[in-house]
């Protein structure tokens, strides 16, 4: 317990530091918020550009890293924080890794590392101790264990704080995908400490654990409209089951039909993700049931912009984009194939969907959209 604590005294200290060098004015990097699980810094370029960066830090802090992501889609902002990844032992401090991160976006952009940055060298409780430790005498180490132990009392209270309100935003998560979600952060944190075993990248990782726990507080999902589950505890590899369409379309009635015919009323979706998510979209493509019409292509991939890097945004949630398909697929009056599984595949391989074939109709439609621009398809080539 008084190792956590140490940890936490630790961290407190260099976010203060952090508030103190850089506020919400300064002119070159701003600290816009800073809590224990989390610190919003702003980089401004010389263009008076401004580029947003989290970093979000673990539980067992400062033995791992941090780890960091950007909404920006500016290669020199991805550039930095990829640099950070490969940080690891003592340079794990949060303000050593600030010092990094600033650093590097002043030299990629060529302006003059600022005077405050340099100050991250050595944190100013360590000043602070040198300039004291002479001169003290023993009642005033008295006074000091008081307000350490005063300082212990309150800092502990700030971590009750933070535990109350993750609580209560757990709250909204259903038991089982609490239990998802605690598997998937033990499985992270054993990755962490192993050199070279990390999956993905950092802000991807982050970024998706993000949207795997705002999908897991939707109301949507709560309401059946879809569920999601993770490939062999796979963050990158989704499988999701649309349920919720339209009840007044013809897919509807053909789900009811499907319900009644094999027992089974959702379309089975596959979404994955690389690992330079979220600045790249997911490849998502339907894996059942066969689907006539709805723009969808040949082996089951979706003809929508915004799945193509010309339509994507990197501030798309992910249950934005499975609402979108909904829509999609009635907007394009899809219907159920219910003779495609009459016909064995190796007579009609276009009665069955897969993974290659999906591919490689989506990277056709990507081409032809480059060289003529976007537009709708006709209802009659899906």
């Amino acid at each position: 317990m008084r190792d956590n604590m140490s940890c936490f005294q630790q961290l407190r200290q260099e976010l203060r530091q952090l508030e103190a060098l850089f506020p919400k004015d300064h002119e070159r990097f701003r600290v816009e918020s800073a809590s224990l699980d989390e610190v919003t810094c702003i980089f401004v370029s010389p263009n008076d550009d401004t580029f947003v960066i989290h970093c979000n830090i673990n539980e067992n802090y400062p033995h791992s890293s941090p780890m960091w992501f950007s909404e920006s889609e500016d290669p020199v902002v991805s550039a930095a924080i990829e640099n950070l990844s490969n940080v690891s032992g003592a340079a794990n401090l949060l303000i050593r890794l600030m010092k990094q991160l600033a650093t590097s976006l002043c030299n990629m952009y060529n302006v003059p590392v600022h005077p405050d940055i340099l100050k991250l060298d050595t944190p100013t409780e360590q000043q602070n101790g040198e300039e004291s430790s002479e001169s003290e005498d023993d009642g005033m180490d008295s006074d000091l264990n008081e307000d350490v132990d005063e300082e212990d009392h309150f800092e502990m209270d700030e971590v009750t704080s933070e535990k109350d309100k993750k609580k209560e935003e757990d709250e909204d998560i259903e038991t089982e995908n609490l239990i998802v979600l605690e598997r998937l952060k033990m499985n992270q944190r054993r990755d962490y400490l192993k050199q070279g075993a990390v999956s993905g990248s950092v802000q991807a990782t982050d970024r998706l654990m993000k949207e795997l726990k705002n999908v897991f507080r939707s109301d949507s999902l709560k309401r059946g409209i879809y569920s999601v589950e993770l490939v062999n505890d796979n963050l990158y590899d989704w499988n999701i089951k649309l349920q919720g369409v339209d009840p007044d379309s013809a897919l509807y009635a053909d789900l009811m039909v499907l319900k009644q015919k094999e027992g089974r009323d959702f379309i089975l979706l596959n979404m994955t993700f690389k690992e330079n998510f979220p600045f790249d979209p997911p490849f998502v493509r339907i894996i059942a049931p066969i689907i006539n019409g709805g723009y969808v292509l040949g082996g089951g991939a979706i003809c929508m912009e915004l799945l193509t890097k010309q339509g994507w945004s990197s501030a798309y949630t992910i249950e934005a984009v499975i609402m979108q398909i909904s829509a999609t697929l009635v907007k394009g009056k899809a219907r159920i194939n219910f003779n495609a599984n009459k016909t064995p595949a190796v007579r009609n391989p276009h009665n069955q969907y897969s993974l290659a074939r999906a591919q490689q109709s989506f990277k056709s439609l990507v081409q032809i959209h480059e060289k003529n621009g976007w537009f709708t398809p006709r209802k009659e080539d899906g």
